[in-house]
């Protein structure tokens, strides 16, 4: 499984919603789209990424036009909860299986000891300019570790400047 990287296509995907709507990223080719892969919903570290995102979303794009998503395997139900309870203002999608995560190199692909984690996504993140192309790709190995705002709010940036 490789990591994608800039200039790579963006694999198109069709996932479900916190709403159990689906969402199929080549439809949202207005504008930069930001995915956020994480590990679970209702974890310290991927609250707080998610909570960072979320409050300053304006550094994010949104106000220009930039679709910004969380990605994990956990359930629509879940991720519906999660959202409400930490009143993200942006879209969640299920992951369940973790394809689309092992597609942009984002799953983890070996055992813990002593659990098995081989289901659950890296904590990642990749924009995505209109026309599908990666323009900035970052995938943690350590779960514990945030992205990288700065150079992610750098690339919209470029993108939306």
């Amino acid at each position: 499984m490789s990591t994608l990287a800039p200039g790579d296509a963006a694999p198109d995907f069709e996932l479900f919603t916190h709403d159990i709507e689906p969402f199929t990223l080549s439809d949202h080719r207005d504008g930069p789209v930001l995915l956020l892969f994480f590990p679970g919903a209702f974890t310290s570290v991927c609250t707080n990424e998610m909570n960072t995102v979320n409050n300053d979303r304006t550094s994010f794009g949104i106000d220009e036009g930039v679709t910004i998503v969380g990605i994990s395997t956990d359930s629509p139900f879940v991720l519906d909860e999660y959202r409400k309870v930490n009143d993200l203002q942006f879209t969640l999608l299920s992951d369940h299986d973790a394809e689309v995560a092992a597609a942009y190199g984002a799953k983890y692909d070996h055992d813990f000891t002593p659990m098995k984690l081989d289901r659950i996504a890296k904590r990642s993140a990749f924009v995505v300019d209109a026309e599908g192309v990666i323009q900035y790709a970052e995938v943690l190995d350590n779960a514990g570790k945030q992205p990288d705002f700065e150079s992610i709010q750098a690339t919209i940036d470029e993108l939306t400047g």
